[in-house]
């Protein structure tokens, strides 16, 4: 063959771009089992930064096995839909902490694209969500941790917020993204941006449940923190995709702080009960005795 010819350019060619993507395909496919893996470890790690932040004593260890912590500390892991029904269960790894099921990013975004569609009039589509919810103990109080998930200027945005039993104060978060621009929207990654989250509420009864704003634009302090400076549009993403999610997650936040304060009701309600008839055996037991005794 004519090494000089333009067919032995074609066939080495072809030749030599068929076995670099063969060799790239199985080192793809090699590596999957690990990357799975690592992003697991990643959302996990995540989940607990939220949790954790309930409680000023529990420090996340940057050594801690994060797979052993999770499985201690929580306690159900499941999706439910729209209208705030369990749709469905995780393995939350107490027997085997290998068998750990958590959504990573990618599970976030078919959820998203649900969401977009359901906004932009497609369909009663709220039935068919399967939107991720974790509760955790932390300290003998339950945190319930749900995730959101959107747009950023660059590209996806997303985090998760701890909320408390009330089902709307907030007592942790935390943030991520692919690509915002270093020292402008990618501080929605940093400490001093999420601490500000703490202790806001998500507004369960309004059309707006939550914002992040310049503060000059801010109506509703208590629902809203301020945006990043010179990474406005970063902010808005992050508030906007906030408020789209805590909005499908109402209908559960709703039902479930409404069983907690049931719940804290029936607790007080049979300690009055128990502790009322004591006394009476209590007192009636002394007046026997002083009966006795005068006789």
């Amino acid at each position: 063959m004519n090494t000089n010819g333009n067919t032995y350019t074609v066939i080495y060619s072809t030749i030599l771009v068929v076995l670099v993507a063969a060799i790239l395909a199985f080192v793809a496919m090699s590596l999957q089992g690990k990357q799975n893996e690592n992003v697991k470890l990643e959302t996990i790690s995540k989940l607990l930064g939220a949790a954790s932040q309930a409680d000023e004593s529990l420090v996340m260890d940057e050594n801690a096995d994060v797979l052993a912590l999770y499985a201690e500390k929580i306690e159900d892991a499941f999706y439910v839909n729209g209208l705030g029904e369990k749709v469905g269960q995780m393995n939350t790894g107490k027997e085997n902490v290998k068998d750990i099921q958590v959504t990573t990013t990618s599970d976030l975004k078919k959820q998203n694209d649900i969401i977009k569609k359901i906004e932009d009039g497609q369909g009663d589509l709220a039935s068919t969500l399967a939107m991720p919810v974790y509760v955790f103990d932390i300290n003998g109080n339950d945190v319930t941790v749900i995730p959101c998930y959107g747009a950023g200027l660059w590209g996806p945005i997303w985090g998760y917020l701890a909320i408390n039993a009330d089902g709307k104060t907030i007592d942790g978060a935390v943030f991520d993204h692919k690509g915002e621009t270093p020292g402008l929207g990618a501080k929605i990654a940093d400490a001093p941006f999420y601490n500000a989250f703490h202790g806001k509420t998500l507004n369960l009864d309004g059309d707006e449940v939550f914002t992040v704003a310049k503060a000059s634009a801010i109506t509703e302090p208590d629902h809203s923190v301020d945006a990043i400076s010179g990474a406005t549009i970063t902010s808005q993403a992050l508030g906007k995709s906030i408020n789209l999610w805590a909005k499908y997650y109402r209908p559960y936040l709703a039902g479930a702080a409404a069983a907690h304060q049931a719940g804290t009701a029936a607790v007080s309600d049979s300690t009055v009960t128990c502790c009322a008839p004591a006394d009476s055996v209590k007192t009636a037991g002394t007046a026997e005795v002083k009966v006795n005794v005068e006789e």
